[in-house]
């Protein structure tokens, strides 16, 4: 059966597009059949799609629409996972994508303005779960500052929400931008930088304690 994970803040700027398509990429590493759906009329990950010289791992789909929900079983089938890159500050769309998923990951960089922010996803989350009560989510801290307590604190402040902080944290690392430019990611520069193994755990924790051990199709 098909888990459709959501990457979604109403805030712009937390690194939707960049955790979304590293966790689409580290997803297909372990060898889940993996579909990203581009659901920011921006298209960031379409763009990153098309700077591509190689074939991606995965088909990038863009879906801007608050159809999502309606459409989305029709394009997911026979993968493992969709990864939906969300967009900020289109309501519909985001509410849409949320009926569609099974977990949403919501991004948030080590800032008070981010905590605060969060509110208004937390609110479309409360919602949802009106229709969805199986509806999963969890707090991801992105661009953590490397050697600091910022990360931790914002996890404290994030207590303060009915939503859980995942352990493993991403931080602010210029190999994210440098890959992007390429339409890489930074599994493509080198496997083994921090980089990598802060995105390859954070999958690890998404399987294990969100999602539960990954299921590969046949």
């Amino acid at each position: 059966m098909t888990q459709v994970i959501s990457v979604l803040n109403q805030k712009g700027g937390v690194g939707k597009t960049t955790l979304a398509v590293h966790l689409a990429t580290a997803f297909a590493r372990q060898g889940s059949r993996i579909l990203l759906l581009d659901a920011d009329p921006q298209g960031s990950a379409l763009d990153w799609a098309a700077a591509r010289q190689n074939e991606p791992l995965f088909p990038v789909v863009g879906l801007p629409k608050s159809s999502i929900h309606k459409d989305l079983p029709g394009l997911a089938s026979g993968y493992d996972y969709v990864v939906i890159d969300g967009p900020p500050r289109v309501y519909d769309v985001a509410r849409s994508a949320i009926m569609a998923s099974d977990v949403i990951l919501i991004p948030v960089q080590p800032s008070p303005y981010d905590v605060w922010a969060a509110k208004e996803i937390i609110d479309l989350l409360v919602e949802a779960r009106i229709y969805k009560p199986t509806l999963k989510s969890a707090f991801v801290i992105n661009r953590k500052i490397v050697n600091t307590a910022i990360g931790r604190d914002v996890g404290e402040a994030l207590s303060a929400y009915p939503v859980p902080v995942l352990a493993s944290a991403v931080c602010q690392r210029v190999a994210f931008a440098e890959s992007a430019t390429q339409g890489l990611t930074v599994f493509d520069l080198d496997p083994s930088t921090p980089a990598s193994q802060e995105i390859a755990s954070l999958a690890e924790e998404i399987s294990v304690s969100v999602l539960g051990p990954v299921k590969v199709s046949a």
